[in-house]
């Protein structure tokens, strides 16, 4: 059994009926979700799958970036998704030729990952802790993690939406709201 369909069954039989008007409201965007290929799929699952020549950091990329149009943007709004980054399938190329080469620079190398929008990286994306205040920022210099990831050969995908300063406004704020986006709508 899938670990989606074991914490379905068991959330649906474990809180009887009270769940009942959750599980409704999910199907509401059955039609417009698809399955995804991704969907539990592991850093060791794609790592294999791009070692086997199945799938590129590309694709992969490309997948994940098709996924958060999908859902994101259109489906339910989640509203999840500061900002995308423009050069990602460039990065996720340039991880492909130097794997192409034999050079893999560790267990990330092509990854797509996401990072929280009040992290710094020196691009084109800004930094702004989910702040209209900070909306144009872009910072002098990555965050340590940021190198650190681009060192291993991650695909910063992009920057999440967050409780604005990271909930540091007030003791009453709502969590997952920013003047960015406003609320993130997210399980």
């Amino acid at each position: 059994m899938e670990r989606r369909d074991f914490l379905k069954t068991f959330s649906i039989t474990g809180t009887g009926l009270a769940i009942a008007p959750l599980v409704h409201s999910e199907n509401l965007f059955a039609e417009s979700i698809t399955e995804f290929d991704l969907d539990e799929a592991t850093i060791d699952d794609l790592q294999r799958k791009m070692e086997a020549g199945k799938f590129t950091s590309q694709k992969i990329t490309s997948m994940y970036l098709s996924r958060i149009d999908e859902i994101d943007k259109k489906g339910p709004h989640l509203l999840s998704i500061l900002e995308l980054n423009l050069d990602a399938m460039t990065i996720a190329k340039q991880m492909d030729d130097e794997r192409k080469n034999g050079k893999v620079r560790g267990h990330l190398h092509g990854i797509p990952v996401l990072i929280k929008g009040n992290i710094n990286t020196h691009d084109k994306m800004h930094t702004n802790a989910g702040a209209t205040a900070l909306a144009n920022s872009i910072p002098s210099d990555d965050a340590f993690i940021v190198k650190k990831l681009r060192e291993s050969g991650a695909v910063i995908l992009g920057k999440t939406n967050l409780s604005e300063w990271a909930n540091f406004r007030s003791t009453r704020s709502s969590s997952g709201w920013s003047s960015m986006l406003g609320q993130t709508r997210n399980a």
